[in-house]
């Protein structure tokens, strides 16, 4: 039986690799560049960012991440007059995913040029947005719209690992402390350190969210992703979990319904669950990265003890 449904799996382990990665191997470039380097990187073994973002929860975490950063106006405005996010969704999935996984678990070389190649394409993207105070400039390197993006995509990441994850070292303050050096690596300044403050300066944005038109557009855009067709349940579940943890404002704002957490966390945890077994204990980043530490361990560069992690995404 294990035999028969082999090649099944693989087909379906393919087919997310290629949504998540662009590659349906799961190993770009940029991935057989996690085994090279001399350092752990930013974080390194048994942090909080690794045990975080080596979690299937950051499925459920990015999709809520572009729900409330889709709410900022100026966010939305470099998005929807810079990028190619209707026409090649999947590719900037991809990015994204390879900025995340690079500077989470890569050496700090390869985590500064994935940080100055994202730096280099924000300095393309200014412009000006119709905000509730009228015209306004707006340009992706401004500190404060880095801080906004900065802070949806902490909290979103920790509200999913909240429900569906697994211990975080050093708890929610840990993950908070040391995510916001990779905010700072794409010129992010005043981040929070703390689960306190991030929910602090999250509120301190509600001002300057407006369920717009175009904000309640882009959340339909999100909702129906392109994604290949079989994996579109699949989707569905993943979207109705981050409606389940987005605050009941956001979701009036965005004009998108309220869905119980009673329902999602047994939905949403049986197939992430059922994902973690097609895809198996160990992804392709996931060993490029174990051949770095142990190699580095091996070397005396890194305690042996600190030389195992769960698994990256």
């Amino acid at each position: 039986m294990i035999n028969v449904l082999e090649p099944v799996r693989d087909r379906i382990a393919a087919g997310f690799r290629d949504v998540v990665s662009g590659d349906p191997t799961g190993q770009p470039d940029w991935v057989h560049g996690l085994a090279e380097g001399d350092d752990v990187g930013y974080f390194g073994p048994g942090s909080a960012a690794w045990a975080v973002h080596g979690s299937l929860t950051t499925l459920v975490g990015g999709i809520r991440a572009l729900l409330m950063q889709a709410l900022h106006p100026g966010a939305l405005a470099g998005v929807m007059q810079h990028s190619r996010y209707e026409t090649d969704a999947l590719g900037r999935l991809a990015g994204t995913a390879r900025w995340l996984t690079v500077v989470t678990f890569g050496d700090r070389a390869m985590a500064d040029r994935e940080c100055a190649r994202v730096r280099g394409m924000h300095r393309k993207v200014s412009g000006v947005y119709e905000g509730a105070e009228g015209e306004r400039a707006y340009s992706a390197n401004d500190p404060d719209l880095l801080r906004w993006v900065h802070v949806a995509f902490t909290d979103s990441f920790l509200a999913a690992h909240r429900v569906w994850g697994g211990p975080i070292p050093g708890g929610e303050d840990a993950y908070v402390r040391e995510w916001a050096t990779a905010g700072e690596l794409v010129g992010a300044t005043d981040l929070p350190r703390s689960a306190a403050e991030l929910k602090e300066q999250v509120r301190g944005f509600a001002s300057q969210l407006d369920g717009s038109e175009s904000a309640r557009r882009t959340a339909d855009f999100v909702r129906h992703a392109p994604i290949p067709l079989a994996g579109r349940p699949a989707y569905g579940v993943l979207f109705a979990g981050a409606l389940s943890t987005l605050p009941e404002e956001y979701r009036r704002m965005l004009g998108l319904p309220d869905v119980p957490l009673a329902f999602t966390r047994p939905a949403v945890g049986a197939l992430l669950g059922g994902l973690g077994l097609v895809l198996g204990d160990e992804s392709p980043s996931m060993k490029a990265t174990q051949a770095r530490v142990a190699r580095l361990a091996t070397l005396g560069l890194l305690d042996a003890q600190d030389a195992g992690f769960d698994a990256p995404a």
